[in-house]
């Protein structure tokens, strides 16, 4: 789900002007999931631009009380949901934890950092979504530890039929800032891409929703 259009196409646009979002469609990226894809976006760049960081935090924080509801606590994804979840928990005053999608293998073996207890109601903030299968394990482990989800707010999702089954199964709302759809229209409407990386784009994600 998106939060708004107009917010989805700012957003879009921000990722764009600092180069957020990397095309390669000759040497396509290696997501963590496998997958080759000829589009990278990473979105921890947004925190070296105050401006940008601002908008983000403020989006989501509208996000979170107009689509999901005020929880009793944020979590963070590490590593990317770790600042902006920071900056919204401190937005609404509230607790904030992280949360990894794995154990420590050392020390503590902590998987959630910070305190929380069973029945807080939770929203988990995320800067991408993928496949959306480690952002759903966070999910899993704050529900283990007794939390209730109301859901989760991420930058930026690529639309992949995986990730919209995995959050309809884990009943786990997820509200975006913006899209693959979208960040495509606005980056061949500024001329970022050429009519033929539109086309590697938009047969890649075809590809994708073909599996």
């Amino acid at each position: 789900m998106i939060h708004n259009y107009e917010v989805a196409l700012q957003t879009a646009e921000y990722l764009l002007h600092i180069k957020a979002v990397k095309l390669s469609p000759k040497e396509p990226f290696t997501w963590a999931s496998g997958i080759k894809s000829p589009i990278y976006c990473d979105n921890r760049v947004t925190l070296s631009f105050p401006e940008i960081r601002s908008f983000i935090k403020d989006k989501f924080v509208a996000a979170i009380c107009e689509k999901i509801g005020k929880p009793d606590l944020i979590a963070g994804v590490a590593t990317g949901g770790i600042a902006q979840g920071a900056l919204v928990a401190q937005e609404l005053d509230l607790p904030f934890a992280y949360v990894r999608t794995s154990k420590k293998e050392h020390g503590l073996t902590n998987q959630i950092e910070g305190t929380v207890h069973p029945g807080q109601s939770v929203v988990v903030v995320e800067d991408l979504i993928s496949t959306g299968k480690s952002s759903l394990d966070v999910v899993a482990a704050l529900r283990e530890a007794g939390c209730i989800i109301k859901g989760m707010v991420a930058i930026f999702t690529y639309n992949l039929p995986i990730a919209e089954k995995g959050f309809s199964d884990a009943d786990c709302m997820l509200v975006t800032l913006s899209d693959y759809d979208i960040l495509v229209k606005k980056a061949l409407e500024i001329n970022y891409i050429s009519e033929e990386d539109l086309i590697v784009l938009k047969e890649f994600k075809q590809m994708l929703a073909n599996k």
